[in-house]
């Protein structure tokens, strides 16, 4: 008898032979409400020990999401159909669900939750808390919904979750005893990294546009890329080969490089000025509007972050280096120049690190000598070095990428003046930042700018600010590209007004809850903006919403249009070409037809101009009209328009979607914009 047969056996064994009209009743309401069950034992575990009890408890809890997230997960790894929906005689007491069968998530949560109560209560209560649990998994079978093995999988693995918490916890206190600080950042970036892991699997929010665009770059590695250079693509490329062409696989470094992020900015607090402030820096990070985005979604700004917080890391290193072993010193000036190439390959922001770097030295007294030395001069060398491929990928291009980024910054515009421009930069520093933080670090940096470490991160924060200040007087500066004066902005914050609000006044504690609260309450609806009910219109994560639902429509008719014809999909826009690359079923090549647009990524690939006699679906976003440049191109064009929704109905956005047909093939025109 196989394995299979010996399940089903059981299975009908429990399902039919031994039922009972008592059974029926206990096994129904055990199944559906065990919580009322699980308390009054917790009830009773509180007033026999407390602490003993209220840590269990919290173990329990978290055992519990862990294991029922990670049990969801491996429902659809191993994709195995209820016995209710794969076998005829089941007899049912309870709904048979969609979802798959393997493991049983009542099991698993049943013994997750019971386990920290057997082994850290030494009491017979234990045993009968043991066995609830028990006859909680035995229910699933009874009332038709799980196999015997699933709940036996079910309670191994909710019990093993529970006993790696369990040590992690007793670990956690004794390493607490003796380093608080960095045992504390450890367990937070843990805690992060896993609902930010939970998140990226189980969230509402599809892939960015910009997201989309950059996993396409890591299909075609370069050496560079139209407006970026080749660093997001390699990582990229690196998530995807280990987790597969999915939003994990593209976001999962996300995750690694915030966590990554805030271990540099502990150290560096720790060494300008104390573990407490390094820790309290690690936390800010992990929950201001801004940083927190980059911890899930993965653009170019999750690995800049962190360049650029190993690069300050290693510069305040090398500095201090210098005045004790001059072969350190020299290791440190060449891993500085390492990392600053690195962050020049992700974003060209990275660029700022050597003015500011230069201003520090010459303004401060004390390290102005450092400029006579070679260490400086190396670490330019070695980050140019670093940086040469987009050199000579630019070079054989035209030097679209300085061209692109001319236009970026407006300068064909001149000089003008825009109080608009200027205003919208303002507002969004203190959306992404929140009020209260942003002041704080302004107050802390400006007060301290000549002491101790003070220099340090004025010269790498306020020359940032004041640059793209000014600038958006004169054009629209983006939110996120003052960002690196912020992250020295949050040391600041965390050395000075830490001490000087928080210790020596008063309202100091009020000040600093009330700012950290605020910021982790912005961040929080951020991330499940849909509880504001806002309008879409107003809800800046609707660029995040409806792609998938459009990628499965396309599919759809891809599918049906591939049985007669060979068929490619373009749009004119970058964004719908990329999230359609991406979100259509066996992610096909796509492109971008130039309509009077200014030039992207997909104008340096091969085009769509020579499928002659290949029938297309062109997507545009709105309810829009197919260009004559379009429908000349084809013999017959029809249109339908789709819709994308929220989970509440309402409406995000109208996409026209154009089936094309007899290709007759279109010249290609270079734009003549960048």
């Amino acid at each position: 008898m196989s394995l299979p047969a010996i399940d089903t056996f059981l299975f009908f064994f429990i399902n039919r032979d031994i039922q009972s009209g008592f059974f029926d009743v206990m096994m129904t309401f055990v199944t559906k409400k065990a919580y009322l069950i699980f308390l009054p034992f917790c009830l009773l575990f509180f007033l026999k020990d407390r602490k003993k009890a209220i840590t269990a408890f919290v173990i329990g809890s978290v055992s519990l999401l862990i294991a029922d997230w990670s049990s969801n997960s491996l429902k659809y790894f191993f994709e195995r159909l209820r016995p209710c929906a794969a076998l005829q005689g089941v007899r049912m007491l309870v709904g048979c669900s969609d979802s798959f069968s393997m493991p049983s998530n009542h099991a698993v949560n049943a013994f997750a939750f019971m386990t920290p109560f057997y082994i850290l209560i030494k009491n017979r209560l234990r045993f009968a808390f043991a066995a609830v649990a028990v006859v909680v998994a035995f229910s699933r079978v009874y009332v038709g919904v799980h196999y015997p093995s699933d709940v036996m999988a079910g309670a191994l693995l909710g019990f093993l979750f529970s006993l790696s918490i369990i040590q992690l916890h007793g670990w956690s206190s004794r390493r607490f005893q003796q380093k608080p600080y960095s045992t504390a950042l450890i367990v937070l970036l843990l805690a992060f990294s896993l609902f930010r892991i939970y998140y990226i699997l189980n969230g509402p929010l599809d892939l960015s546009p910009d997201e989309a665009h950059y996993w396409e770059w890591s299909r075609r590695l370069d050496l560079s890329y139209y407006s970026k250079g080749p660093m997001i693509a390699c990582l990229i490329y690196l998530g995807t080969h280990v987790f597969g062409d999915s939003v994990l696989g593209i976001r999962i470094l996300s995750v690694i490089f915030s966590a990554l992020g805030s271990v540099f900015i502990y150290l560096l607090g720790r060494e300008l000025y104390s573990e407490q402030a390094g820790l309290f820096s690690a936390v800010l990070m992990q929950i201001i509007p801004l940083f927190a985005a980059y911890g899930i979604l993965f653009t170019i700004d999750s690995p800049f972050t962190f360049f650029w917080i190993l690069s300050l890391f290693l510069f305040n290193k090398a500095m201090n280096e210098s005045q004790i072993s001059n072969l350190k010193s020299q290791m440190s000036w060449y891993l500085l120049g390492f990392s600053i190439g690195l962050g020049l390959l992700t974003k060209y922001t990275m660029a700022f690190f050597y003015p500011c770097a230069f201003l520090f030295l010459v303004l401060s007294g004390e390290r102005r000598r450092l400029l006579m030395t070679r260490g400086p001069y190396i670490a330019v060398i070695v980050s140019i070095l670093i940086f040469s491929p987009v050199i000579i990928w630019n070079a054989n291009h035209d030097w679209v990428t300085l061209r692109h980024t001319a236009g970026q910054a407006h300068i064909a515009e001149g000089i003008r003046i825009s109080l608009k421009s200027f205003f919208e930069f303002l507002g969004s520093q203190l959306g992404v930042i929140t009020p209260l933080i942003f002041l704080l670090m302004a107050v802390s940096i400006w007060i301290r700018r000549r002491e101790g470490g003070g220099a340090f991160l004025f010269w790498f924060s306020v020359p940032i600010f004041i640059f793209f200040l000014f600038k958006s007087l004169q054009a629209k500066v983006q939110a996120n590209w003052a960002l690196p004066c912020y992250i020295t902005g949050i040391l600041a914050l965390s050395a000075f007004s830490l001490r000087r609000f928080y210790q020596k006044r008063k309202g100091g504690k009020i000040v600093i809850a009330a700012a950290v609260t605020l910021s982790l309450i912005v961040t929080s609806i951020a991330h499940y903006s849909s509880i504001l009910n806002l309008p879409v219109e107003m809800d800046p994560a609707s660029r995040l919403r409806g792609w998938r639902d459009l990628g499965e429509e396309i599919s759809g008719i891809y599918q049906q249009m591939s049985l007669t014809h060979p068929v490619f999909i373009f749009s004119d826009k970058y964004q719908v070409s990329s999230e359609l690359a991406f979100y259509v079923k066996g992610h096909p090549t796509t492109y971008c037809i130039n309509l009077d647009r200014r030039m992207n990524q997909y104008d340096l690939w091969p085009g769509f101009n020579d499928l002659v006699h290949y029938d297309a679906i062109f997507v545009r976003v709105d309810d829009a009209e197919a260009p004559e440049k379009v429908s000349a191109a084809f013999r017959k064009v029809e249109k339908k328009v789709f819709t994308t929704y929220t989970k509440k109905h309402s409406k995000i956005r109208d996409y026209s979607i154009f089936l094309c047909y007899d290709f007759s093939g279109l010249k290609r025109e270079r734009p003549e914009t960048f």
